[in-house]
């Protein structure tokens, strides 16, 4: 099952149950989520003022705020334009990822970022909208784990059973070929 955010509706789904006191394992059941993660949600992304208390619980379009502002901190190539220009620079003319990445120390590039990040940038939006992924050498659509399981599919085809070999195998009498 694919991991996906919450976005403003549901937020605002949160909010409106929370007013109307549902439980939690209710708001959940609703929006079609695990418990956990409306808990995790109302923890992370609640609204506190000090000054005036009585203010102080879960809104959903603060939520939203919250939450793409953490989003966006976590993307050096998108807030950092030096950073962003050099990254881009260095792959149209051919470097990998883990090259920048290990070369931007040496340049004088104030700020680092590793090359998980780079192919992050490269497959996300951003990248995607200018072709970042073109001048790569192994590209494509979508970035796959490195060390994934994948299906191994059958290890006899379909069409060499055992119930059609000849006869004189069958015997035993003779070794295989």
């Amino acid at each position: 099952m694919a991991h996906t955010e919450l976005d403003l509706h549901e937020r605002r789904a949160i909010e409106d149950m929370l007013n109307a006191k549902m439980p939690v394992s209710k708001i959940a059941g609703a929006l079609g989520r695990h418990r956990s993660t409306v808990y995790r949600e109302i923890k992370r992304n609640r609204f506190e003022d000090r000054e005036l208390p009585y203010l102080s619980g879960y809104y959903g379009v603060n939520a939203q705020r919250t939450a793409e502002a953490r989003c966006a901190r976590r993307r050096k190539p998108v807030r950092l334009k030096d950073l962003r220009q050099a990254v881009i620079t260095q792959l149209k003319e051919g470097w990998s990822p883990e090259q920048i990445a290990g070369r931007l120390g040496f340049e004088g590039q104030p700020v680092r970022v590793s090359h998980e990040t780079i192919y992050a940038y490269i497959y996300g939006p951003d990248g995607q909208s200018e072709e970042l992924a073109r001048p790569l050498p192994s590209r494509r659509k979508k970035r796959q784990p490195r060390y994934a399981r994948r299906p191994r599919g059958l290890v006899f085809p379909p069409e060499r059973s055992i119930h059609q070999r000849p006869e004189h195998e069958k015997s035993r009498e003779t070794f295989g070929e």
